[in-house]
């Protein structure tokens, strides 16, 4: 990780989290999904921070965050965090980047508070809830004993990154490593599996309701070669329809973790689709 990114911590309602920042100006907020952290994000963070200034949060129960099991991890609960989050760190307003299960975490806080996102970019993720068969057997997978266990272990861990990775060369050990770390003490791996399991259909109901409303410029930018969400093609082209301001993007030979298979190829797209608004 380049030494210019901070790691740094601030204290959201009794729970410590953990983010990486760097570059100065117009904050850009950047929230991963399951089961990465914010170092999914530190090669696009090393580019784009030389504009801006890049924010990537550990979610609570992720990465270098608190990992409490008696926290509720709703819809609620993550919109709590991220508005005490951003009011500690003192920003009114940011442009919002959101990939995998962090996409609905951040939608849903979004479309409370609307006026507080400049720009919306949307990498591989989930929107709204109708799910996919690949969604919904992952749901199931979370809940199944055995297969839950083996969902969050190291080799669980280290089987979603060479699924969801494009270019299997990417992933050194000193990467799958990195992923895993944060996971490995069983009470980790409970909470990493109840930071999914509680995120209700109703919360997912209430971005579809919402989201049409929001005027602010969208870049959709998604890896074609999505084996962990095969049919997020559908979804962005649901946000296109409802959400006719989105420009997209579509990355060839590249997988659902995009931020490994292509950083410099997402980066240049991010700074245009910034320079541009």
């Amino acid at each position: 990780m380049n030494q210019k990114i901070g790691s740094k911590y601030t204290v959201v309602d009794d729970v410590r989290i953990h983010y990486l920042v760097a570059g100065v100006g117009e904050p850009i907020l950047l929230i991963h999904g399951f089961p990465t952290s914010s170092y999914l994000w530190r090669n696009i963070i090393d580019e784009v921070s030389a504009s801006y200034q890049v924010i990537a949060i550990d979610l609570p129960g992720y990465g270098k965050s608190d990992k409490r099991i008696e926290d509720s991890f709703s819809f609620r609960y993550y919109n709590r965090v991220i508005s005490g989050f951003l009011k500690n760190l003192d920003i009114d307003s940011i442009s919002l980047g959101v990939h995998d299960v962090g996409g609905p975490i951040g939608l849903y806080w979004m479309v409370q508070h609307m006026e507080k996102v400049n720009r919306l970019i949307l990498f591989n993720t989930l929107v709204y809830p109708k799910f996919s068969w690949a969604v919904k057997l992952f749901g199931l997978a979370t809940v199944v004993p055995g297969i839950k266990n083996w969902l969050t272990s190291s080799n669980g861990i280290k089987k979603a990154l060479q699924i969801g990775v494009f270019d299997k060369s990417k992933l050194t050990a000193e990467v799958i490593r990195n992923y895993q770390q944060p996971f490995s003490d069983k009470n980790s791996r409970k909470v990493l599996l109840k930071s999914v399991q509680r995120l209700s259909l109703k919360g997912f109901s209430e971005i579809e309701r919402k989201l049409h409303l929001y005027k602010g410029r969208i870049q959709i930018i998604y890896g074609e070669h999505d084996k962990i969400l095969p049919r997020v093609d559908r979804t962005m082209i649901k946000v296109k329809k409802n959400l006719p301001q989105s420009n997209v993007r579509i990355i060839p030979n590249c997988g659902h973790f995009l931020q490994e298979d292509a950083p410099e190829q997402i980066s240049a797209i991010i700074l245009e689709f910034m320079s541009n608004s």
